[in-house]
């Protein structure tokens, strides 16, 4: 047997069972995360900044549709759904994995920073055409900050949650 097979037969990838708990979890964690953020773009960067952060204006971009409802509707429900799974199904059961020492805030963190550079480079400059991480302005930096904070309040919401079960 070949060292790397050795060692993927030895890992164990745990994901977390559906349940009550978990459908609570990731309510609780989308929902925290999603006002974090909405207060971050829409709050805090318009006062540091003079805009807002417009993940909706970017969805536009990418499908190229007009419909502006249809566009912060996809935007909610990433931030209220998709991403908060792909936290508990992807990133922590990678991190229990293979660095089961690592603090939820870095992991947090570092997710944060996937999703960053999932909307800045892969689907605002990929898909979208926009310079890549939107030319390291004002907006990209205040980006970076929301998406960080997003995931870090949404990796706290599941180690509280983990803490109580």
């Amino acid at each position: 047997m070949s060292t790397a097979s050795s060692l993927v037969s030895r890992v164990t990838f745990n994901l977390p069972s559906f349940s009550k708990s978990f459908a609570i979890t990731t309510a609780l964690a989308g929902i925290a995360s999603t006002v974090t953020w909405e207060i971050w773009a829409r709050v805090i960067t318009p006062a540091v900044i003079g805009g807002k952060l417009s993940p909706a204006g970017l969805i536009q971009s990418v499908f190229g549709f007009q419909n502006a409802t249809l566009a912060e509707i996809i935007h909610l429900a990433t931030g209220l759904l998709a991403y908060p799974l792909g936290y508990l199904l992807i990133a922590r059961p990678l991190v229990r994995t293979f660095a089961p020492a690592l603090h939820w805030s870095l992991a947090g963190l570092a997710y944060g920073f996937v999703l960053f550079v999932f909307a800045l480079y892969v689907m605002a400059h990929i898909f979208a055409g926009f310079p890549a991480f939107l030319g390291w302005g004002n907006l990209a930096w205040l980006s970076l900050g929301g998406h960080l904070l997003f995931a870090l309040v949404l990796a706290g919401v599941v180690a509280w949650r983990e803490k109580r079960a």
